[in-house]
């Protein structure tokens, strides 16, 4: 041998130099402090097998069912028409996409009590019952309520998904969706169930102006759907649609993790949106390689689960410190609606937030 202490490749992420010498560098194995101990991580790992498990049978294999149409539906089509060559279907950190596709129905109730709570609260179902009161709705053609609707529930899913972006409060939440490094048919489903609860006070407003539930819960629907197929790893660009209909490449550009393409690309169904209020990007010249985030999220499900409220107090405070808790969240809401004010009429063009970089 040459003298130096070899290593296994294994142990690299274990070792730490303690000593430089003239025959190189001498390591010592260390232990991880910052690593749980292995009884939380059976624990944790018993709490998402159960969370999996009741989630498949109390939805009755509803999850299962629709992983296994989209793998059949959109593989083949990454495969024939790949845009980033050689990804496999079992890439880093698969497992955890289809953990949370498998869980979503479970966590999706979270996320429906979090809608109704920020919509109540929010009044726009008070601006709806005015709408309704005038008969505004009524006034429209049974054949066209639909494409308002549709016009409507897009405008105020386009605000909702610009706010998760520059609002840093809200970021926390978005960032799990964005955490993917690999785009592709399963990326779709990392989503905390927090995220998109802002949708709740448009489509609360559209139910209370007097517009169909139906056409609201399937334009919901539709947009989920949607999503999931323009996370695909197709290569397709369909230049000419891109101003009018969302594209694989448009939503491909909104989940790249390069300075110029932060903050873009936020319309869930027109273009139009972005155009209008200047937060299109769709470079001719290039194509987005490189994808998640710079934030340090946690790697497993329960963790990112926790990430965006870890600095919350513990939710038994309020009936120790009720006024404390009250006034703690009253904070906390200020923050928010002055960074979605800030948001909302901040000057035109490309935004890079400074909690970004």
């Amino acid at each position: 041998m040459d003298g130096k202490r070899r290593i296994s490749p294994k142990l690299i992420d274990d070792l730490q130099p303690i000593q430089v010498g003239e025959d190189g560098v001498v390591y010592e194995i260390t232990k991880d402090e910052n690593k749980p101990s292995w009884f939380w991580v059976l624990l944790g790992r018993i709490l998402i097998l159960s969370i999996v498990g009741f989630s498949l049978l109390y939805y009755q294999f509803e999850s299962l069912i629709i992983v296994i149409v989209l793998f059949i539906l959109v593989v083949p089509m990454e495969k024939i028409f790949p845009r980033h060559k050689g990804q496999m279907v079992r890439r880093p950190k698969w497992t955890l996409d289809v953990t949370y596709a498998l869980s979503q129905p479970f966590l999706n109730v979270f996320g429906v009590i979090f809608a109704v709570f920020i919509s109540f609260f929010s009044f726009t179902w008070v601006l709806g019952l005015i709408v309704n009161y005038f008969g505004v709705v009524e006034m429209i053609p049974s054949y066209i309520q639909p494409i308002v609707a549709f016009v409507l529930f897009d405008f105020f899913g386009y605000w909702a998904h610009r706010w998760y972006h520059e609002v840093p409060e809200l970021w926390k939440f978005h960032a799990i969706h964005h955490s993917p490094e690999h785009m592709d048919w399963i990326s779709g489903f990392r989503v905390h169930p927090m995220d998109f609860a802002l949708i709740g006070p448009g489509f609360f407003f559209l139910i209370f102006a007097g517009f169909s539930p139906e056409t609201s819960g399937i334009l919901a629907a539709l947009q989920i759907i949607t999503g999931l197929f323009l996370h695909a790893n197709v290569n397709w660009k369909l230049r000419p649609f891109h101003r009018l209909i969302p594209t694989p490449e448009f939503h491909h550009w909104h989940h790249a993790n390069e300075k110029e393409a932060h903050c873009s690309n936020y319309a869930g169904f027109l273009p139009l949106w972005d155009i209008i209020f200047g937060t299109y990007y769709m470079p001719p010249d290039k194509r987005p390689e490189k994808y998640g985030v710079d934030d340090e999220l946690p790697e497993g499900m329960l963790s990112q689960l926790k990430y965006p409220i870890e600095d919350w107090n513990n939710p038994l405070r309020f009936i120790i410190h009720p006024f404390r808790t009250i006034g703690s969240w009253l904070r906390f809401s200020k923050q928010v609606l002055r960074g979605v004010w800030y948001s909302t009429f901040r000057k035109r063009g490309n935004y890079q937030p400074n909690f970004r970089d």
